[in-house]
């Protein structure tokens, strides 16, 4: 073997050249230093459209809130207006028991005023007797 041949000249040879060393780790590195850069604008995107799902789904989430209060609402404002006309019917429809019925006494005590008296009389007692027991 001469001092002339190189060992990267022979067949199977391992030995590489520091030129073709330098190269190749440049090339690997300007690749990746291209995926980098890739990688950061990818990024970048998924960071924009995460931020536009998150904002419309708070806007959406907002609507809906707001609807359910205003729905909550009327339903609140139309069952308190139905309660309000019953308790009207009712104080209405009691009123007018109460007439009926004050009418009827009346009637009762101008056709037999002594019955009156004396059904006046055993409520006067019943009600004695309930007031004395208490005491």
């Amino acid at each position: 073997m001469s001092s002339d041949t190189s060992r990267s000249d022979f067949p199977g040879s391992s030995i590489v050249s520091a030129a073709d060393t330098q190269g190749a780790a440049g090339v690997v590195r300007d690749r990746l230093a291209e995926d980098v850069s890739s990688l950061r604008a990818d990024m970048s995107k998924m960071h924009d459209i995460l931020s536009r799902f998150a904002s419309e789904a708070g806007g959406q989430a907002a609507r809906t809130a707001r609807n359910v209060g205003q729905t909550v609402a009327s339903q609140v404002s139309s069952t308190a207006s139905g309660l309000v006309a019953s308790g009207a019917d009712v104080a209405s429809s009691a009123t007018e028991q109460f007439k009926t019925f004050t009418t009827e006494l009346e009637g009762i005590a101008r056709k037999n005023p002594l019955g009156a008296l004396a059904g006046a009389l055993a409520v006067g007692i019943v009600i004695g007797l309930i007031v004395r027991g208490r005491g």
